[in-house]
């Protein structure tokens, strides 16, 4: 009987499958609660400190809603507003770049602003616009590589049947990082390839750029072709849209464009929560015919771009981004130029973007070769195949690192995520 009571009392203290399933219930039902809370306030939360460092006017916004709804004609989408008292999608997209944007004070973003060209003089033939000879001069002294900035580290050597493409960045002492192309288009000409970027109306109608959802001409002057246009591009997922307020002109040499597109104050449209206004923006190309690699004739066009922004996230972040997207995107140019020349051959009428294109300011050779004489010259260093560093970082190292970032930035569970996903891509060599 001992024994028998002995046994008995073993079996009842050995666990059974519902007394660990109970136990397991009780372990991780308080975790889930603390996982769904954490969600929620991620998505809700945004402190009043982050959206004034920002520059968010809160009145404004009521009145940028207004502007937003007036000019949905043009292809500005906006999304539905809060149920109930919840969050939309829309804020939640919104809430990262905030909560990063916020760690830049104000005065580093206006001594950032102060350290590239952005001439508001009123220059000769300017017309007191926002496009001047500065710009030009500016644009001359990067396409001569002797603007004095540091050295250009190539990142990117593609090519397609019609066209080669290559791509160089530089991380200058102060703003975020710069980035400048050069791309050869097979049987294309100046004229064309220039319109072609001037024409907003067949970016959003022949998609092949379809970050662009709206566009808005606010001023033109009709002698030298300087234009002020108000675009939303669209940004991934995890970052909301952001506006631009463009000023961009076009000089003429010969047969060789600089055209100039560079981001202007606008006091006329009100700045609003949502999308967020992209202050620091420089974007411009020199076009120019070139010799084809079939023939060695000029029947080629080449193109070199200079391009840097301030988005409002993380510079590094900002930079794995772009070269991890940038040949998806460029890719799509030579179908969407290939488009646009058959819609010129077959007769279709110029757009209004188009047709400022043409209006040119023209300088001389001379004139441009004098802009970059007084300057120190550039370098544009070739490729080195080397050992990437992080493959001698351990892996332990970063994940560690991202966790302790993780619980230290108490932003919400989307940063975790975006954290913990940067440090995953680096914690993998060789890719």
């Amino acid at each position: 009987m001992g024994l028998l009571l002995d046994a008995l009392l073993e079996t009842l203290r050995r666990p059974m499958a519902v007394g660990v399933a109970s136990e397991l219930a009780l372990l991780s039902g308080p975790l889930w609660v603390a996982v769904l809370v954490g969600l929620v306030v991620g998505w809700v939360w945004r402190p009043r400190w982050a959206t004034d460092l920002v520059g968010v006017d809160r009145e404004k916004a009521g009145e940028g809603g207004s502007l937003s709804r007036s000019s949905s004609s043009s292809g500005a989408s906006q999304g539905p507003g809060s149920v109930l008292g919840f969050p939309s999608f829309d804020s939640l997209k919104a809430q990262l770049p905030s909560c990063i944007a916020s760690l830049i004070s104000e005065e580093r973003a206006e001594e950032v602003g102060r350290g590239f060209a952005s001439s508001s003089s009123n220059e000769e033939g300017g017309g007191g616009l926002a496009v001047t000879a500065g710009d030009l001069e500016y644009l001359s002294q990067l396409v001569e590589v002797t603007d004095g900035g540091p050295a250009w580290q190539q990142m990117m050597d593609r090519s397609l049947p019609n066209m080669c493409y290559q791509a160089w960045r530089r991380d200058p002492e102060v703003g975020p990082p710069q980035y400048r192309s050069r791309t050869i288009f097979e049987e294309a000409t100046p004229e064309t390839v220039r319109d072609f970027f001037w024409d907003d109306e067949f970016r959003m109608e022949g998609k092949w750029d379809d970050m662009l959802l709206y566009h808005k001409t606010l001023e033109e002057c009709t002698m030298t072709g300087t234009m002020i246009v108000h675009w939303i591009r669209k940004f991934p997922f995890f970052c909301s849209d952001r506006e631009y307020i463009v000023g961009r002109r076009i000089w003429e040499s010969g047969r060789a464009y600089y055209c100039v597109t560079k981001g202007v104050p606008y006091s006329s449209v009100p700045r609003r929560n949502k999308p967020r206004r992209v202050d620091l923006y420089y974007s411009s190309w020199c076009i120019r015919a070139a010799e084809s690699r079939r023939d060695g004739q000029m029947t080629a066009c080449e193109v070199l771009l200079f391009h840097y922004e301030d988005m409002g996230i993380p510079w590094e972040i900002a930079k794995l981004g772009v070269r991890q997207g940038m040949w998806g995107c460029v890719k799509k140019i030579e179908p969407g130029l290939r488009l646009y020349q058959m819609a010129r051959r077959a007769g279709d009428p110029l757009s209004h973007s188009a047709m400022m294109a043409q209006i040119n300011t023209k300088v001389t050779s001379d004139y441009l070769r004098s802009l970059g004489n007084n300057n120190d010259a550039a370098e544009i260093e070739e490729p080195q195949k080397k050992r990437p560093l992080r493959r001698s970082v351990p892996k332990f190292l970063v994940v560690g690192g991202a966790v302790v970032l993780a619980c230290t930035l108490d932003k919400g569970l989307l940063t975790k995520a975006l954290i913990f996903g940067v440090a995953r891509r680096f914690a993998k060599p060789g890719r």
